[in-house]
Formats: C-alpha cells, structure tokens, sequence
C-alpha cells in the first residue's frame, strides 16, 4: 500500500527536496504541497493523505494551529499528522501532541531517519523525537494551556486493570516490546491492549493515548532534575 504524503513548508527548496526523497520509495507518494498552514488544511480535505509532513514556524497558520484544525475534523480521522521542525523544544513537543500530532521530528534528521519517521506514524505508531525529552514532554503534557481542561479520571473506567498498565508503560515511553517483557507478555498482546485502550478512549493514536495518559493523571510527570 502507498503511503500518501502531503508537504507543508514555507521552503519550496526544502519541499522539492523532501520531494524527491519520498517519491524516491516505492511505498511513497508526494500528493500536494502547501506553503502556509491555511493552504495545509485546504489542501489535506481536498486530497485525504494518510500523512501530513507539518513545518511549524509557517506565514499566517503556523503548524501548529493547522494541526489542530486537522486532527478535530472527524472526516479526516486517518491523517496522520508528523510535526518537522529546527524548533526542536520540549514545549513544541507537548504543543504538538496537545494539537494532535503523531510524531515529531528535527529537521537535522537524515534521509532514513525521516523516511522511517513516516512510515512508523503511517503506521498508527508515534514518534517522539529526541527519546530524552520525554520527562520534560510529560511536564507540559500534565499542565494544561489556558482555556483546557484536564481529561476527568473517570474517563478510565472504561479500561481493563492490563490496558490501564499498558497505557500507563506506553506513556512513559516504553516500547512494545520492553513492555511485554515487564509484564511477561507477546508483543502482539501488548499492541492489541494498545488498541483496545485507543478504541476505547477515542484516541486517533498512540502519541494521543500518550496525552490522555498524563492529562487524566494516570502517569505523574517526572521532577526535573535538580541544578
């Protein structure tokens, strides 16, 4: 199956050459390119990629706010959005997957990182880049911006005990694997409570399952470290 990709970057250099890298696979298909966040989203309803290849810093609507436009249409459910960004920051990061964003790359990643990145969120899995972050990420992620609202703890009990401690390992960011390992369980298992939970909790993915995670305090944030 093809992956359908659309590009939006304020760089027409940088998107002809993202360009040529994807349309270089067999498996990927550059469908439109957008300079602006405004024409990201007209574009994206027009031609339904699975993903979008997001700039943030962009004229007008920024990446950001075209993300969040994006992920609350319900008529675009299967796009999947990877934010790619120089602004390589722990607030972006929790900005993006608050909006609703899949995964996030740096614009300093190489060919194959970027090519694996878009096929990893095409996929239904997240992307959260650098790995390192993820403590800060999850400080941001457990404070809410101005005008949100924390998600209810009771939004849980839909949940198994195992899907709870699933989701709980995954938002900490462990792998399917080393979760399996901690429970004693076959990664296939571990990936069905995965989708149980998202199915359950109606979140587009695992970077959302992520947020719902530490909004409705099933994870507690990790202290920063002292200076």
């Amino acid at each position: 199956m093809t992956i359908r990709v659309l590009l939006a970057d304020d760089q027409a250099l940088l998107r002809a050459t993202f360009r040529m890298l994807i349309d270089s696979c067999d498996d990927m298909d550059v469908v439109a390119e957008a300079a602006d966040g405004r024409e990201a989203v007209e574009l994206t309803r027009t031609h339904r990629p699975d993903l979008v290849l997001m700039d943030i810093r962009m004229p007008g609507i920024d990446g950001l706010a075209a993300t969040t436009a994006l992920c609350a249409d319900p008529d675009l459910s299967g796009t999947r959005v990877l934010i790619l960004t120089t602004f390589e920051t722990d607030e972006y990061v929790a900005r993006a997957l608050r909006a609703g964003a899949s995964g996030f790359l740096g614009k300093d990643v190489d060919a194959d990182g970027l090519l694996a990145g878009i096929r990893t969120v095409a996929s239904g899995d997240s992307l959260l880049s650098p790995p390192a972050t993820r403590s800060l990420i999850a400080r941001f992620l457990a404070t809410p911006e101005p005008g949100s609202h924390l998600v209810p703890p009771e939004r849980l009990a839909v949940l198994t005990p195992r899907e709870r401690e699933v989701m709980a390992l995954a938002a900490e960011g462990k792998s399917n694997a080393e979760i399996a390992g901690m429970l004693v369980l076959s990664p296939l298992t571990v990936r069905t409570h995965v989708q149980r939970a998202m199915v359950k909790l109606h979140a587009r993915d695992r970077a959302q399952l992520v947020v719902i995670a530490y909004q409705s305090g099933l994870v507690q944030p990790t202290p920063p470290p002292p200076h």
